[in-house]
């Protein structure tokens, strides 16, 4: 073997994964497809977490803020390259996991990097590769038209032009708000009747309930794309078929969600309820011994966004207890660093 684990995935909980490991003194072997924490690198710049610092911190070390606010994109990577470095992780950047396969002694891993291509064995594999891998795509007329885009980078492209933004998420909502306050005309499109306060953070669907109701922004309910045009769109609604409209847009972001690769663990025989890998939660090892799922890799390829960085941090210790008998607790004794935090946690409650 040459390796006891092999952990795919070098995002936040893959860190923390590994960090719980190198503690019980587990030989392992870490692959990232990218740079450390790939995902968040693609994040809008200056973009913000919606959960709190504390819930954002990893391994047990602390992230402090100047401010106190929720922490951005850039700083998150910041803390996170620090992180790796207090711990020396090892971490094999820029190599694909292309392959999983189940042996009798355990798992082989081939992976694929500059240099050319790896096999690797080991007892056990984790992991960790999240839930955004591709855009969720709409396969309209237009859609690969040089002016549209599924990711949001910057508003201040679009100064003084005619945006339209598709969806009705967080992602959303920041997107048309933080360019409406950069100067441009945006227009939102939403397949629902109206945006979700039960899915959506309280102060986005406030401040964009407002500008909508005013007309600051446009909003188009019970819409989706039928066609994206050289300088418009065709909206089709979704309550009508008969019915649709045609919309000016110099720029269309199709903010429509990502959904995560689920191809190797199908490869290595995972079970599934429909996209969703069958999980022990006390474990987190699915059906397929040794091999487990940490983040929000356990989403499946589904959009629905049950699992964050911040509901997440259970992940680690349960499996570096399943495979070492030893409790990973976080360091220190401060309750308001360790307090246990679920989705629940974050759903609206009846009045």
């Amino acid at each position: 073997m040459d390796s006891e684990v092999i952990v795919i995935g070098a995002g936040p909980i893959g860190i923390e994964v590994a960090a719980g490991l190198k503690r019980a003194g587990v030989d392992y072997l870490h692959i990232e497809a990218g740079q450390l924490a790939d995902t968040i690198t693609k994040w809008p710049r200056n973009a913000r977490f919606f959960s709190s610092p504390e819930r954002c911190a990893i391994a047990g070390v602390p992230v402090q803020t100047f401010d106190q606010e929720q922490l951005v994109g850039e700083v998150y990577l910041a803390y996170l390259r620090n992180v790796v470095e207090i711990y020396d992780l090892r971490i094999r950047y820029y190599e694909r996991a292309t392959s999983l396969c189940r042996t009798r002694e355990g798992f082989t891993v081939e992976s694929v990097s500059r240099t050319g291509r790896k096999r690797y064995t080991a007892r056990s594999v984790v992991l960790a590769t999240g839930d955004m891998n591709a855009p969720n795509r709409l396969g309209i007329p237009g859609e690969d038209l040089p002016h549209v885009t599924h990711r949001f980078d910057e508003p201040h492209r679009y100064f003084r032009q005619k945006l339209l933004v598709v969806g009705g998420r967080n992602s959303a909502l920041e997107a048309a708000l933080r360019c409406f306050r950069a100067g441009a005309e945006v227009s939102l499109s939403y397949r629902r009747a109206a945006l979700d306060r039960e899915r959506t953070n309280s102060r986005l669907h406030l401040e964009l309930s407002i500008l909508t109701g005013k007309e600051y922004i446009r909003f188009y309910p019970s819409t989706v794309p039928a066609e994206i045009r050289d300088s418009s769109v065709v909206l089709k609604s979704t309550a009508d078929e008969e019915r649709s409209t045609e919309i000016d847009a110099d720029f269309v972001l199709l903010l429509t969600g990502f959904r995560g690769d689920i191809s190797l663990l199908r490869e290595a025989g995972a079970e599934f309820d429909g996209t969703v890998p069958k999980i022990d939660m006390n474990t987190m090892q699915t059906s397929v011994r040794g091999l487990y799922v940490a983040g929000t890799a356990i989403s499946g390829d589904q959009n629905a966004y049950k699992v964050f960085v911040a509901t997440a941090h259970d992940h680690a210790p349960k499996i570096v207890k399943s495979l070492t008998g030893r409790d990973d607790a976080p360091h220190g004794t401060i309750g308001s660093r360790r307090y246990p935090f679920s989705i629940d946690d974050i759903k609206p409650k009846d009045s």
